[in-house]
């Protein structure tokens, strides 16, 4: 059996990783993928927090086409997040995989309100918890809600979920060039601009020291690899 490196992780799903082959919404399948994964390493003995996107229903960028002020299209935003975290919740159902949705905005009948308290106590008990609604706030992105939740639960880590296996100087899909690093300072992806997550996100790390670790999701074994081999992915420390 694998030996985790971390006891308690946070980690940041894109809305997009559970669209599947689709291009647009939810994919069971794809939900069930994801789940599986979580509760290899939570079997394990890994806590986990996730935060998931909403990009698969709503993004920000459509609020111009709809007419819409930026506030209500991101409060759209993070009812997509919800809608996500329900939809992912079912798959942890299926897989008997215990797990509670903690929600930023108020929600009670689909979701608990989010409390650090009762954070920290579920995950001590080993349940899974998905925080949604983003930070609660427009104009913050769910990769902030993200560093934010993982400073707040004191996760060793944040794993941010992505289609490439780290860091590169350039795109590896235009490049074939491009140069994967193994480890990078938060100064130098805030300095290149290496958008990974938004800049308040990797400060808001920076500042208070949580290791940030990039990895490909849809790679065999993905999850498990990033948690248990120091040398997965990419490390922004």
């Amino acid at each position: 059996m694998r030996r985790p490196l971390y006891k308690r992780i946070l980690l940041k799903l894109s809305g997009e990783s559970l669209m599947g082959d689709q291009l647009f919404g939810i994919d069971p399948e794809a939900c069930l993928h994801i789940a599986s994964q979580v509760k290899e390493i939570a079997d394990l003995g890994v806590e986990v927090g996730l935060v998931i996107g909403g990009g698969n229903i709503f993004r920000g960028g459509q609020a111009a086409g709809l007419k819409m002020e930026r506030t209500p299209a991101d409060h759209v935003g993070m009812l997509a997040t919800l809608i996500n975290g329900i939809s992912l919740q079912q798959s942890f159902e299926r897989l008997s995989c215990e797990s509670r949705i903690m929600s930023a905005i108020s929600c009670d009948v689909m979701a608990e309100s989010y409390s650090w308290k009762n954070a920290l106590k579920y995950l001590q008990s080993k349940i899974v918890l998905l925080f949604v609604g983003g930070t609660g706030n427009p104009y913050f992105t769910t990769d902030s809600a993200a560093a934010l939740r993982a400073l707040e639960i004191q996760a060793e880590v944040l794993l941010k979920a992505t289609k490439v296996d780290g860091i590169y100087d350039k795109d590896p899909v235009k490049y074939s060039e491009a140069k994967k690093f193994g480890q990078i300072p938060y100064n130098d992806v805030l300095s290149h601009e290496l958008k990974i997550m938004d800049a308040t996100a990797i400060a808001l790390c920076r500042e208070n020291r949580i290791p940030i670790r990039v990895f490909n999701l849809f790679a065999e074994g993905a999850l498990l690899r990033a948690v248990c081999d120091p040398k997965v992915g990419t490390l922004v420390n």
